[in-house]
């Protein structure tokens, strides 16, 4: 048995489909998973996902996981740190990126013209 995310060589990847809302998550913002071993029961593995946001689409409140994060915006723009209704934040367009250790209180989130980030999440160091 295979231990750890599947290899995978260089593939065309179809942005029209395969994307869903993640758990947690408003309408407008939509993952699609490249690579997951992930098991945040038993606190192992790993996922690299591209997270979109539909323009104006904002979350309410932090977010806070048990595993590593790395976050690359590549495209669009991100504010962090607005209010429940979408207002204020630091604003950063692409291309950024942050490291969140296990436990780091993150967010809220918005975009005004919309956004598309590459992650990582990881159990370990």
């Amino acid at each position: 048995m295979q231990k750890g995310k599947p290899h995978k060589e260089f593939f065309k990847l179809d942005m029209t489909e395969g994307w869903q809302v993640p758990d947690g998550y408003p309408d407008g913002i939509e993952q699609k998973i490249l690579a997951s071993d992930i098991d945040e029961t038993g606190k192992s593995g790993g996922r690299s996902r591209i997270l979109r946001f539909q323009p104006g689409v904002y979350t309410t409140s932090p977010f806070v996981h048990d595993h590593w994060e790395e976050v690359f915006l590549f495209q669009g723009d991100l504010t962090v740190g607005n209010d429940a209704n979408g207002e204020g934040g630091e604003r950063f367009d692409a291309p950024t990126y942050a490291c969140r250790p296990p436990g780091a209180h993150h967010g809220p989130f918005k975009s005004e013209n919309g956004c598309m980030l590459f992650e990582i999440h990881y159990y370990g160091s």
